[in-house]
């Protein structure tokens, strides 16, 4: 079919607190889809009937108009859909990622983009996804379920008699490292479980495994070449992924076959275990004792200028606007 024949509505902003993501990816694939000769439009769901005329307005730091999830139901059942062949889905993080738009979208009849409403549910959810990855054999970090009323004595010693300090503890259906602490002792438990309260009803804390950060982006079914993140944090937080000069990337990571091949390995039945489809990210830790450790899936990674997936697909010899053409083919 002729690319112009058909209508492509690129998702992006949300009302998940990665919402300013979100508008950056969402940039750079419009552009890409009007570039490749589709009908294009944009489509915030958080302003429901209330759209930008102009397209800059929609990438802006100053809202166009009142957000809410009430408004992401109106937009998807408006005449704004009527004439769409495709969303492209480039929202983040709760209500974007986690299988709420995906139902609204099925339910409207509408094709999306990334994995179906099941596997993008589960793999929000992170404590659920590792129960999975331990029943098919991924290896992942111990964990403890928590949430900001339970007694801080008890979770403290269930922490010393399991994942120890230091541990990770962050929202369990998150992304973005937000809400994230890396949690070193008894004495900061308690602020560290008050900030990831602050965006999840649920709170993973999460055995630390000190190592190298590395991601295996899979794209139609297969992994593309390793990538290892060196992020000027100890961790790689938020600033580390979003501030120019913050963190150095290399692709292809340099690891010896046999733990490339691993990797790979791990990340395809973490990705099939949970029923993922065309392309996600899957994230790592990887021990001194070259001991990996897979941490979660991302079914809609970022596609901004400092996003890993265009990063790993580049090294492959893939443009940022043909992944957006696999994409949507």
């Amino acid at each position: 079919m002729n690319k112009q024949d058909l209508t492509i509505a690129v998702l992006l902003g949300g009302t998940s607190p990665e919402r300013a993501v979100s508008k950056e990816s969402g940039k750079a694939v419009y552009y890409a889809v009007k570039s490749l000769g589709y009908k294009t439009k944009i489509i915030d769901p958080a302003y429901g009937l209330n759209q930008p005329k102009n397209v800059e307005d929609y990438f802006s730091d100053c809202e166009f108009s009142k957000i809410s999830n009430e408004n992401m139901i109106a937009a998807i059942n408006s005449h704004f859909f009527d004439d769409v062949d495709l969303a492209l889905i480039a929202l983040h993080g709760k209500w974007g990622e986690d299988g709420a738009i995906q139902s609204l979208l099925e339910l409207r009849g509408i094709k999306y983009t990334g994995s179906g409403v099941l596997s993008s549910s589960l793999t929000m959810d992170k404590a659920k996804s590792k129960i999975i990855f331990n029943h098919f054999g991924v290896s992942t970090p111990e964990w403890i379920e928590a949430n900001k009323f339970d007694d801080l004595n008890l979770l403290d010693a269930k922490i010393k008699n399991s994942i120890k300090y230091p541990c990770i503890i962050k929202p369990n259906d998150q992304g973005s490292t937000i809400g994230l602490t890396k949690c070193n002792s008894s004495e900061e438990l308690e602020t560290a479980i008050n900030l990831a309260s602050q965006f999840s009803k649920k709170v993973l804390l999460e055995k630390f495994i000190p190592g190298r950060e590395l991601a295996v982006a899979i794209v139609k079914d297969f992994t593309l070449p390793i990538l290892e993140i060196i992020p000027k944090h100890e961790l790689y937080d938020y600033e580390c992924k979003y501030t120019d000069g913050m963190s150095e990337y290399i692709v292809p990571a340099n690891i010896d076959k046999k733990m490339e091949t691993e990797l790979q390995r791990q990340a395809l039945l973490a990705f099939n275990s949970l029923g993922c489809q065309l392309y996600s990210r899957v994230d790592f830790r990887l021990t001194q004792d070259g001991i990996p450790y897979c941490l979660e899936i991302n079914t809609l990674p970022g596609m901004t200028s400092h996003s890993l997936v265009p990063k790993i697909a580049k090294a492959n010899g893939i443009e940022f606007e043909e992944l957006v053409d696999i994409i949507i083919t």
